[in-house]
């Protein structure tokens, strides 16, 4: 398993696109179910942080004291994954990145390497997410690094690279991609020395990502640049 390359690949923005709207609802129930507090027109940026830590950043606008927030947390978990289960759609297909799906197919079809999942997702909320979007059977329960296992996207990688391998032998950070579309994908990789490769398919231009390793247009050109790493 040491040999294969290990690739984490962020979720919205660079598997999916515009499949946020339910699970932000999910997330906006969930604050008020268990803070009693409306949420719903407080809005902070969202783009490459965790579940976890949008919630705090909105209750925390909202005067709540960072103790109580954080007492609240797995509650929060809880009430987040219940709602999405409800509210998510039956089919996100069509919000699969174009060309996507024929890369994963093509690296399943691999032994270098495999595939896993760095996320600020909670994990039930990633896992459901992706079912919908018929991508669930690309990525193996037990593996990635999810926004249910930390506040800090920072601690992500290191997370799935010890559930790749073993607490006392993760595996190798050389051995390692993480595959976004934010600058905090690439701050999260730069934390655990790891290369990162950016696809300028979310929220933000080419050269707000400039940072990563290599700056890809579209699943296409992701496509060629793991096939040159991993040949």
């Amino acid at each position: 398993m040491a040999d294969r390359l290990l690739l984490l690949f962020d979720i919205d923005g660079t598997l999916l696109h515009r499949a946020t709207a339910e699970h932000a609802a999910a997330l906006h129930e969930a604050m008020h179910a268990v803070y009693g507090v409306d949420t719903t027109s407080t809005r902070v940026p969202a783009a490459g942080r965790t579940d976890l830590e949008i919630a705090r950043e909105t209750l925390l606008l909202l005067g709540l004291s960072a103790a109580h927030i954080e007492e609240g947390f797995a509650d929060l978990r809880e009430a987040a994954a219940e709602a999405y289960a409800r509210l998510v759609p039956d089919d996100l297909s069509a919000t699969v990145m174009p060309g996507m799906r024929d890369l994963l197919e093509r690296l399943a079809a691999r032994d270098d390497a495999i595939l896993s999942l760095v996320t600020g997702n909670l994990e039930a909320i990633a896992r459901l997410k992706l079912h919908a979007a018929g991508l669930g059977g690309f990525f193996a329960p037990g593996q990635g690094g999810f926004g249910s296992d930390s506040v800090d996207r920072t601690d992500l990688p290191p997370i799935a690279r010890r559930r790749a391998g073993t607490r006392e032998r993760p595996h190798p950070r050389e051995r390692t991609l993480v595959i976004g579309d934010t600058p905090l994908d690439i701050a999260c990789a730069r934390a655990d020395g790891l290369t990162v490769l950016a696809v300028a398919t979310g929220p933000h231009p080419a050269a707000d990502i400039a940072d990563a390793d290599a700056v890809l247009t579209d699943a296409h050109a992701l496509g060629v640049e793991l096939d040159r790493r991993l040949a």
